[in-house]
């Protein structure tokens, strides 16, 4: 095998998963969950069905990532982080993709904190940071840093994972962006 699954874990039939990954204790893959090359999902992960994990991400202990769910390359989901994928969930009436849930984005590189929610539908932005705790309910910016509840937007993150200052620019890494009608874009990427 190319990827390591520990002996306490299941991986249901159809689920693929890449080379050098790792799924730790007590996790579960559901059928047709496609995980990338170089992903590590930590103690007692829960990966529903048709989700789409791309390389390197890092997936923390206690985290669901449900059906309608996808994350790009290279996002850090926090311990007991929490999805969601039904907007109006009633036990007695359940539903499937096709009949409600909604689909929720993780652009590259993203990171989400310990304990953070990110309600169903919504979409966020590469390189962007939900600070441990935040409940996130809207569309998010790239690069943008979100905190608090209902999450609120209190600044921009650097690639590397320091704030950005007031001239835009990351005192850590030396890179720089450019504003414009709250966009934000690496100079290197223009």
């Amino acid at each position: 095998m190319s990827y390591y699954i520990h002996k306490t874990s299941y991986i249901d039939e159809g689920a693929t998963i890449g080379t050098n990954s790792k799924v730790w204790h007590f996790s579960h893959v559901m059928p047709y969950a496609q995980i990338g090359n170089n992903c590590n999902l930590g103690q007692n992960v829960f990966i529903g069905k048709n989700v789409k994990i791309g390389n390197g991400v890092k997936i923390q202990n206690n985290v669901s990532v449900y059906e309608g769910v996808e994350l790009e390359d290279y996002v850090f989901c926090g311990p007991s982080m929490v999805f969601t994928n039904d907007i109006n969930p009633r036990a007695a009436f359940p539903k499937d993709i096709n009949q409600g849930y909604l689909k929720t984005k993780v652009g590259y590189g993203a990171s989400i904190g310990a304990n953070a929610t990110i309600v169903c539908g919504n979409t966020l932005g590469k390189w962007s940071f939900i600070a441990a705790g935040a409940v996130v309910n809207h569309d998010v910016p790239d690069y943008a840093i979100m905190v608090g509840v209902p999450a609120k937007q209190i600044g921009w993150m650097c690639k590397c994972g320091h704030k950005i200052n007031t001239y835009y620019a990351c005192y850590q890494c030396g890179r720089t962006y450019e504003l414009t009608k709250n966009i934000l874009i690496a100079k290197d990427e223009v």
